[in-house]
């Protein structure tokens, strides 16, 4: 992996300001020097950087040390994390204004292989649920004990027993084809508004409570790195996940990838 910290290259002082750990960030793979959903990734930044720090973030100068850090590399497929920090932050004085920075991580190409998964439910809600930051312990320790348990990864669901999101994707549940997407506080992913632009038509959108597999035939979590059906929920299994899978992974691919450079 290699680090680019406002267009250059980063030293040790400027991930010092990383240790922190306060701020945001949005993780999108690169092919061909393009991303699918860019919009999406550069508003999720913006958003967060305004409700972080109080600033405005320059999409374009994001967009393109992106793509400074692809040809600095030398590549033109990658998975890229961008990271926005404060070296200036004070946590003593969070209200104090400050300029952010912005970390570019670039690392080999990831794609997640559609083996069906099996997920255990646990009661969990994300702090600031809707902002991708990068309090992100919790989340991988829910997968840790969910792989302990003998699971592959584990499924969120709030203290009014909605189910909201995975620990790092999004789920949508199907019935007779028709897609369902969970209504609860959650990260909305950048994947989960492609797939619905390339389904087609309005989303359907509602609240699915824990336990309510029986009302679905399918289910599948997705995120940047790809779509994957999902087994089974505390056991229950659903019997056309790999179809969905299919049919979703057809839809996100009618969507247009757009150049960095």
């Amino acid at each position: 992996m290699s680090l680019y910290c406002n267009g250059r290259r980063a030293g040790a002082d400027d991930l010092a300001g990383a240790l922190v750990n306060y701020g945001h960030f949005t993780s999108l793979q690169v092919r061909g020097g393009a991303v699918q959903g860019l919009n999406l990734h550069l508003q999720r930044l913006r958003e967060g950087t305004e409700q972080l720090f109080g600033n405005t973030l320059d999409g374009r100068q994001v967009q393109a040390w992106m793509h400074t850090a692809l040809q600095a590399e030398g590549v033109g497929d990658a998975s890229l994390r961008v990271t926005v920090f404060s070296r200036a932050f004070d946590f003593r004085q969070p209200l104090q204004s400050v300029p952010v920075d912005v970390l570019v991580a670039v690392a080999a190409p990831a794609s997640v292989a559609p083996l069906p998964r099996r997920l255990r439910s646990v009661r969990y809600q994300r702090e600031l649920p809707h902002l991708k930051h990068v309090g992100t312990f919790a989340l991988f320790e829910h997968r840790r004990q969910a792989l302990q348990a003998g699971f592959d990864d584990a499924l969120f669901v709030d203290m009014q027993g909605l189910v909201s999101e995975g620990t790092t994707w999004n789920i949508a549940f199907a019935r007779e084809g028709e897609v369902v997407w969970p209504q609860a506080p959650a990260l909305r992913g950048t994947h989960e508004r492609l797939l619905q632009a390339g389904w087609g038509g309005m989303p359907t959108l509602s609240p699915v409570m824990l336990g309510q597999w029986g009302d679905f035939d399918a289910a599948i979590g997705l995120n940047a790195a790809g779509v994957w059906p999902i087994a089974s929920i505390d056991g229950y299994r659903f019997a056309r996940s790999g179809m969905l899978c299919e049919r979703a992974a057809a839809a996100i691919a009618t969507q247009p990838w757009q150049p960095l450079g």
